[in-house]
């Protein structure tokens, strides 16, 4: 990546969490620095945000130096001063803790590199917790027992490592959301092998198929990406609706390869034998579903983060359920998994996050603040004994949820 290039991205960073900036801003001392250092994201001047806590400007700030922005040391402080004061959180929904039957507790670990944004979390076969580094250029990788802490630094400067899986070979594979590649990690050895896309875009999430074949997502180039590993041949398809921005993966019990339509109200499927297409329609257009489950049922679970729903799809009818999440209508629900067909999901818009569970028998939910405030949960994963993984970008650490069983 350029330095102009790496520039206009950490000011992104920067931008993307202000106020309409169409607007004035306000006065106060550090304002010339907060111009002055945004003055290379006007396309992102339509974008409202809520501001951040203390804590997360110092990771803000802290990514920007991480990915090379032109910060003097001297002006990170008074920036720092003027942004908390100018843009302190607000607008959030407090997160709504439900009481309820299970029990759970709560580990949470501080990633090495300050200002990393762990994005996907990881459980490995081995036990073994990983997460994408994303803004410090590293996949790390936790041993829970010992707390040790391992970071590899990738080939490709600023690559922006974002989605995890693991092979059954042990090795743990990445997409380069940045650096428009798809990467593997030799957790043996730390080697690295890169696979360019065939054209430039931001590959997002990955799933591996029943036969080895690495599927992916890339949201805004609008593709749906297939890597062979034996080959390293990369196809890229093009998703039926256009501007569909496909987003989260999940694999169903037949080797069908589902994923949602952040872009609009649609969950695609896409055969990986014949590399067909489906969509299926949401029923209100205001949907935006953004991460995906699949039950031992075949039927597709999905976070509606722009309504605040957890979304219930059966492909073989078409049918759609939904639920309020606890946390109202502003909770943004994202990343979701299933664990022996209970959902588990993340409110990231909820000051605290919460994870939330879903009995879809009783159809009931149960949730817990997470300590420290989570913020943002993206992803998350299930362990080997089928504990729920999350990464908190902000808080810049990883949280293991145990979950107590009879």
């Amino acid at each position: 990546m350029s330095k102009k290039s790496c520039a206009v991205l950490t000011a992104a960073l920067l931008c993307s969490s202000l106020p309409a900036m169409g607007q004035q801003l306000p006065d106060g001392p550090g304002k010339e620095l907060a111009e002055a250092n945004c003055n290379s994201c006007h396309t992102l001047l339509s974008r409202v945000g809520s501001g951040y806590t203390v804590n997360g400007w110092n990771t803000v700030l802290r990514m920007m130096v991480n990915q090379g922005a032109p910060l003097p040391a001297d002006q990170i402080e008074p920036l720092k001063a003027y942004l908390i004061k100018a843009f302190p959180e607000k607008g959030k929904p407090d997160g709504v803790v439900i009481p309820g039957p299970t029990e759970v507790s709560f580990q949470k670990w501080q990633v090495p590199t300050p200002g990393s944004r762990p994005h996907d979390p990881l459980a490995a076969k081995d036990g073994s917790l990983w997460y994408t580094g994303q803004l410090a250029n590293v996949l790390g990788r936790l041993d829970p027992a010992s707390g040790k802490f391992t970071e590899f630094q990738l080939k490709t400067p600023h690559s922006g490592p974002h989605g995890l899986q693991e092979d059954n070979d042990g090795n743990i594979w990445y997409t380069g959301n940045t650096g428009s590649l798809i990467g593997k990690l030799d957790s043996k050895t730390g080697a690295v092998s890169e696979y360019p896309t065939p054209e430039q875009g931001d590959p997002h999430t990955l799933i591996f198929d029943r036969n080895g074949i690495l599927w992916f997502t890339m949201q805004n180039l609008n593709r749906i990406g297939r890597l062979d590993p034996k080959t390293g041949e990369i196809r890229l398809l093009t998703p039926p609706t256009a501007g569909s921005r496909p987003y989260g993966m999940a694999l169903n019990s037949k080797g069908i390869v589902f994923f949602v339509e952040f872009g609009t109200n649609k969950v695609g499927s896409i055969d990986p034998k014949t590399t067909e297409f489906h969509e299926y329609p949401l029923p209100n257009a205001a949907s935006r579903p953004r991460r995906i489950a699949i039950t031992s049922d075949d039927v597709v679970w999905y976070s509606d983060y722009s309504r605040g729903y957890l979304g219930r799809l059966d492909p073989a009818t078409g049918k759609v359920t939904e639920w309020q999440s606890p946390s109202g209508p502003k909770s943004e629900p994202y990343g979701i998994s299933a664990i022996n067909d209970i959902i588990w999901y993340s409110e990231s818009g909820s000051t605290p996050n919460t994870v939330v569970r879903f009995d879809p028998r009783a159809e009931k939910f149960q949730s817990w603040a997470i300590p420290g405030g989570g913020n943002i949960v993206r992803n998350t994963s299930v362990t080997r004994d089928g504990n729920f993984l999350l990464a908190n970008s902000l808080m810049n650490d990883i949280t293991l949820v145990t979950i107590r069983r009879e």
